[in-house]
């Protein structure tokens, strides 16, 4: 979505599609200035056993912003991207990112895959990724 239509992600998702109240009322709780961190949707999603995109769905539909992109991608201040090229790519990160890749792009779930195998930060990843020139695209929450 562009900021345009900031305050209408609701409109992302069928209108007949509902909200769990028990997602509604975590998110809630764990919103502030109508923000919430992509870290506190996933902790919620585990709390409460749920795929991150029925946060990601209830984030919309409550008309809140996520904030602080696991990957570095979005949501940080001032800058909205921290990710930065990586200095240099070993050959098996490069291979596990060629690996997954769907269209040329890497999915979000798959970043987070790699990095837990390889056992490297999730913004490492995404660096990664910036460096081969690949786009991670697909966010577990919706968000892009």
């Amino acid at each position: 979505m562009t900021h345009e239509d900031r305050g209408h992600y609701a409109k992302k998702h069928p209108a007949d599609r509902t909200v769990k109240p028990e997602i509604a009322e975590a998110v809630k709780k764990r919103t502030s200035n109508g923000k919430i961190s992509c870290p506190e949707a996933f902790k919620i999603a585990g709390d409460l056993n749920v795929q991150p995109a029925e946060i990601g769905f209830t984030i919309d539909f409550l008309e809140t912003r996520i904030m602080k992109c696991q990957l570095g991608l979005f949501g940080h201040s001032p800058e909205k991207s921290i990710v930065k090229p990586a200095k240099n790519v070993s050959r098996a990160l490069e291979e596990a990112i060629r690996e997954r890749l769907i269209k040329g792009r890497l999915p979000c779930k798959a970043a987070w895959e790699i990095a837990q195998k390889s056992e490297i930060p999730k913004m490492g990843v995404s660096s990664a990724c910036d460096t081969l020139g690949i786009k991670i695209n697909s966010c577990q929450l919706g968000s892009f």
